[in-house]
């Protein structure tokens, strides 16, 4: 009787285990999105000024810096980039997560949830056989 109750109860952590693991995923997206979204807003807010030699103050942390606006340009943008590989690489893992806790909760794979976008060059290919 002690067997089958250790057992139940290695179970249930593990999927407690694996729920948290997608909980956790998830809110970095939220998170890294919300960086993403800032990021943006301050691309945006350079664009609008018009004179481009002029410097511009840059906050890291605590500390504001002045930069000329290229070079914080520059920065924002490799930012920018960066959040993006960091939140495709995380929506890949999440689905794989995904998977596994419905795998341990004995419920089937998603449908359809680890599908891809076609590529630039998939896309040109379809649009052209629709057009014959």
């Amino acid at each position: 009787m002690a067997a089958v109750s250790q057992h139940l109860l290695d179970r249930l952590s593990e999927v407690e285990e694996a729920a948290e693991d997608v909980l956790t995923t998830k809110q970095q997206i939220v998170d890294l999105d919300a960086r993403r979204n800032r990021t943006r807003e301050a691309l945006n807010s350079l664009k609008q000024e018009l004179a481009d030699s002029e410097k511009v103050k840059v906050c890291f942390g605590n500390v504001f810096v002045k930069f000329p606006k290229s070079k914080a340009r520059e920065m924002i943008e490799k930012d920018q980039q960066q959040l993006e590989q960091q939140i495709n690489t995380l929506h890949t893992e999440l689905k794989a997560k995904v998977n596994r806790l419905n795998q341990l909760q004995g419920k089937p794979e998603l449908r359809g949830y680890s599908l891809s976008p076609l590529s630039s060059e998939e896309l040109r290919s379809v649009n052209s056989l629709l057009k014959r």
